[in-house]
């Protein structure tokens, strides 16, 4: 195939990127979310809207879509038969669904050993260990995703709602969100009632930085999210030289809380995920495979 597309979608944004058959990067874009166990036809919606707005990027006809072969790097992936299903649809001449993990590690380590932990609105780690790899979590907003821009989201929600019955102390922050939502409480239990996982994300960054400033409610949440993080860290059994990647757009407000177990692991990724998703559609479509 002439060219090949690396998608990586999650529930907040998809990025595509166009190359050609040998993996070079040649136009780049971006759409809405693209987490499929969530909402399937919209992510299959905001995928070719990527995939089309890279192709103009790259100064291509974007009816040439339907010839390029595709790596799609998605949350939700790693459950039940959204993969599948969304394989059915997509426009490509060839589609290769993965999990958001698998093109994250991918992309970070390069085919060698090392782990990778995204921290964005999901939470998702893999680890590979002699050519073996292992995913961790990445289950999802509600029962996973421990640490995710999502949950701290809904966690400071939730603060919020407690310091406004006087169940817990309030803060700065829990008046500042109060505030946001017009002092009405009812107006809080509204906004999750359709409210998506990067709608919760949102709050997230606003977090971190109230805890830096001694928040004594962003403080306990932050505190909580770090040990999520690293309680799925240390069941990837990491070794001492063993690369830490981390990716997403927490990861920057992650990498100085971590203990120094973990900090003294942390290496830069050599690519991000969709770099990751791009080598393998040039593996296994361009001119670096069959295709």
């Amino acid at each position: 195939m002439e060219y090949v597309l690396g998608i990586d979608g999650g529930g907040t944004s998809c990025r595509a990127a166009l190359a050609t058959a040998d993996g070079a990067v040649i136009g780049r874009a971006k759409s809405g979310a693209a987490n499929i166990r969530t909402d399937l036809t919209g992510a299959r919606t905001n995928i070719v809207d990527a995939a089309r707005l890279a192709f103009i990027d790259a100064g291509r006809d974007p009816d040439l879509v339907p010839q390029a072969g595709a790596v799609l790097g998605l949350a939700g992936a790693n459950v039940g038969t959204y993969r599948q299903q969304l394989e059915a649809i997509l426009p490509f001449a060839g589609s290769r669904v993965e999990t958001d993990a698998e093109i994250a590690l991918e992309g970070a380590v390069g085919s060698g050993d090392g782990a990778m932990a995204i921290l964005g609105t999901g939470t998702a780690y893999m680890a590979r260990h002699n050519g073996k790899a292992r995913p961790i979590g990445g289950w999802g907003f509600q029962v996973g995703d421990q640490g995710s821009g999502a949950r701290v989201g809904r966690d400071l929600l939730e603060q919020t709602l407690l310091a406004h019955d006087g169940i817990r102390p309030a803060s700065p922050l829990t008046d500042e969100m109060m505030a946001v939502f017009r002092n009405n409480p009812e107006a809080v239990v509204e906004f999750t009632t359709n409210a998506k996982p990067g709608d919760f994300g949102g709050f997230a960054p606003k977090v971190f930085e109230h805890a830096a400033k001694g928040d004594i409610v962003a403080a306990w949440i932050v505190d909580k999210a770090v040990s999520d993080v690293e309680a799925a860290l240390n069941v990837l059994d990491l070794r001492e030289g063993d690369p830490l990647c981390l990716l997403g757009g927490l990861a920057p407000l992650y990498a100085p809380l971590l203990s120094a177990r973990y900090s003294a692991l942390l290496k830069p990724p050599k690519d991000d995920a969709l770099g990751g998703a791009v080598s393998m559609a040039a593996r296994y479509f361009g001119s670096k495979g069959n295709g």
